[in-house]
């Protein structure tokens, strides 16, 4: 009699034999013949019943798993260059898992959008749980494969060599498909028909973008490879054109409110003002009232508009260094909707009343017509809190800014009782001069007025959450859920080489997290510190379900104060304005429908425009760095990868590659888990923050790729290994550059997780 098969050896078989995992194969591989076949057939009926199995297609598999062979749709390329699949079949809970593409070297180049029939397996790495090999590509969502990069003419035509870091895939151009493109131009071309007869697939340009080394192109870059909308439809246009100012009709009359905005001093639009007074209740003595008033933009974008639908598409604005792609046209986000000073402007608004200690004890929300007193930067607002009022600021600093910052020392205490996780990142600003190119780089002041701000909006936000939940009304939250407890488990190890510690077994707070950084504040450390917790950290996303918002150590969360370079804001807005009757531009009944698609569309816009900004943040810092090559500059190693050593340099906050090829003789083994790579001969160790002398080997401003040979790491030289394809420039410094002055200010939370 056949004997069965124990749950854990056919667990054990499925999980490693995905390809054969049906019962007729199964049975095959036990030996079970005959009338056991029934008994079998209980067994893995039993495993389905307990959840540890799920059957689809006549295959079984571990619940959440992909199938040995599927289609996928891919992704843009990361910051490494690597593409990562969506899988077009996942049907498990949560997010599909990430699917690492695996190119071998004759494959067809793959583009955001491309739909391919792929072979999966199963793996274990730091970033992504399969890896998946080409069997076909069997079309675009997209329509034929758009290709940016540079043409280099030929005598048969030209080639396309590409713009991303890390790839070698070039198209042939025949000269039919020119188009008039000269050599050295940036492009942008469709993929056509199979490969040429030279082996690369063919491609016809169908549109010039400028030369590839101007300034002026750098952003187009990005817009092109990440597919950014940068066109508005004329029937947008032409309705932003007819729009006209909003009077007060139904509006509660706000315009005796000592409203103000305070913005970037390059700020090309106006979302928000706020105003504070004395609360004159008896029952809050000592207590204030704020005032937040966001810009009417669902006054202009109405469901089931030309505007709604464009604006939905882009999802919120992208901003570069020297562009703004804007969710709406400029006719509303730079004149109707923005709150200009001294001009009457429709909008929602919040009143909240708050307690000496910074409680919120009530809110409510109108409908108004407000007009702001005055457009104020940080740099002045602070500047005149600070003792150095200019003519307009001193005016205000008795009626208006001191009340304001009254309210924000009560919001600093509610937020010390909170603690809200305190990552100190500090940000990098390019400044460009009058050509477009870069004219130095810095790293951004953080004064009391961003907190003021950041605290009064993170407060409205909370009351449109609270609001809306009360009501049982649909919305969008903003969600960023608690860490992996594997993320936590490798953010222990780090802290722990560091001489540091972060507590185990409790439920996991952010006050913990704080505990940590304030354990590595000041040390030579403390940014491996704060760059580690921050990748420990998940990616904020939209849901129309609420799963609270772990970094701001809040139960609900919606965005409710940028409706006008954020879709999700307009929608909370729509919701708001039916909620309370206050028209019928409110929150439409297809909105409601599709909340779901909405909130997945607009997490994966601004996933879009954080890496299209990033990307060119890259182009900027290469073309900065690429009259340097041959200089030495300090930095620390910022990242572990299977294939080299990122480094980020002090001075400009730029990082590079430190190439496997360039580490020495020995070979390395790459550990995803502890984010380490150790030599096999000597057993050194190469980790995280590292302090490392690096030589820039390359430059290249259309990739944005900076590459680097290793000097010296933790003070111990190292023989480099020439990494240059030319000539390397001279050393212009006698010395390592030294490390960057820090930026002033206390911590704030990266976009990421905001």
């Amino acid at each position: 009699m056949s004997r069965i098969p124990s749950k854990d050896q056919i667990l054990e078989f499925i999980s490693e034999n995905p390809s054969r995992a049906n019962k007729r194969e199964i049975a095959r591989a036990f030996g079970i013949k005959g009338s056991a076949r029934i008994d079998l057939k209980r067994v893995l009926r039993d495993l389905q019943d307990e959840g540890h199995l799920e059957k689809r297609e006549k295959r079984f598999r571990e619940p959440g798993a992909l199938p040995p062979v599927t289609v996928a749709e891919a992704m843009p390329p990361d910051a490494d260059g690597d593409v990562f699949l969506r899988p077009l079949e996942w049907t498990g809970d949560g997010d599909a898992p990430n699917v690492l593409f695996v190119a071998k070297s004759n494959d067809p180049g793959i583009g955001e959008g491309d739909r391919l029939l792929v072979r999966l397996t199963k793996v274990e790495a730091d970033d992504h749980s399969y890896e998946a090999r080409l069997i076909k590509r069997i079309g675009s969502k997209r329509g034929p494969r758009k290709v940016l990069g540079v043409f280099r003419k030929t005598a048969e035509g030209g080639r396309i060599q590409p713009i991303e870091k890390g790839s070698d895939k070039e198209w042939r151009v025949a000269p039919g498909a020119v188009h008039g493109a000269v050599d050295g131009e940036l492009v942008e071309a469709e993929e056509i028909g199979g490969r040429t007869r030279m082996g690369l697939p063919g491609a016809q340009i169908v549109a010039r973008l400028g030369e590839a080394g101007d300034a002026r192109t750098v952003s187009l870059m990005a817009i092109h490879t990440h597919g950014v909308p940068d066109d508005f439809p004329k029937a947008v246009l032409d309705a932003a054109d007819k729009a006209k100012p909003m009077g007060l009709g139904k509006r509660e009359d706000l315009r005796d409110l000592p409203l103000i905005t305070i913005d970037p001093a390059d700020a090309r639009d106006r979302d928000d003002a706020v105003c504070a007074l004395p609360d004159e209740d008896p029952n809050n003595p000592g207590g204030h009232v704020l005032w937040v008033a966001i810009a009417d933009v669902a006054a202009y974008v109405t469901p089931g508009s030309d505007m709604d639908a464009e604006a939905r598409k882009r999802g919120n604005s992208t901003y570069f260094p020297d562009r703004v792609v804007p969710m709406l046209p400029d006719r509303l986000s730079g004149d109707l909707c923005s709150l200009h000073e001294d001009v009457p402007r429709a909008c929602l608004a919040v009143r909240i009343a708050i307690a000496e200690d910074g409680t919120k004890l009530s809110h409510r929300f109108t409908r108004g017509l407000m007009q702001s007193k005055a457009s104020l930067s940080y740099e002045r607002a602070q500047a005149a809190i600070d003792g150095q009022p200019d003519a307009q600021t001193e005016a205000l600093l008795e009626p208006i800014l001191k009340p304001l910052w009254a309210v924000y020392g009560a919001l600093e205490k509610a937020r010390e009782r909170r603690q809200p996780l305190a990552l100190d990142l500090p940000e990098r600003k390019i400044v460009l001069a009058d050509n477009g190119h870069v004219a130095s780089v810095a790293f951004r002041d953080r004064f009391d007025a961003h907190k003021l701000i950041e605290e009064c909006m993170v407060l409205a936000n909370v009351c449109a959450a609270e609001t809306l939940a009360g009501k049982r009304a649909p919305l969008i939250y903003r969600v960023h859920e608690e860490p992996a407890p594997e993320k936590m488990e490798a953010l222990r190890e780090v802290a722990k080489a560091s001489g540091l510690t972060l507590a185990k077994g409790q439920v996991l707070q952010t006050s913990h997290l704080n505990r940590l950084l304030d354990q590595a504040a000041g040390r030579e450390d403390a940014e491996l510190i704060n760059l580690s917790t921050l990748r420990a950290m998940t990616q904020a996303y939209y849901s129309p379900q609420n799963f609270g918002h772990f970094g701001l150590a809040l139960r609900q969360y919606a965005h409710f104060t940028s409706p006008i370079r954020r879709y999700a804001d307009l929608i909370v807005h729509r919701a708001l304005i039916r909620a309370h009757g206050w028209g019928d531009d409110g929150l439409s009944p297809e909105d409601e429908e599709r909340l779901d698609q909405t909130a997945t569309l607009i997490s994966e816009t601004e996933r879009r425009s954080m890496m299209a900004e990033r990307d060119t943040i890259d182009r900027y810092l290469a073309s900065y760095l690429s009259d340097r090559v041959g200089t030495e500059f300090a930095g620390r190693i910022s990242g572990i990868a299977r294939f080299g050593v990122f480094v980020k340099l002090d001075e400009s906050g730029a990082d590079g590659l430190v190439p496997m090829r360039a580490l020495g003789q020995e070979y390395f083994r790459h550990d995803a888990e502890s984010n380490t790579l150790t030599g096999t001969d000597t057993g050194q160790v190469i980790g995280l923050g590292q302090r490392v002398l690096v030589r820039l080997a390359e430059a290249v401003p259309v990739t944005g790729g900076l590459l680097l040979e290793l000097l010296e790491i933790d003070g111990e030289t190292r023989k480099p290994r020439n990494l240059s394809r030319s000539k390397r420039g001279t050393r212009k410094s006698g010395k390592a550059l030294k490390g960057r002055k820090r930026a002033s200010g206390k911590p704030r939370r990266p976009k990421g997780i905001r």
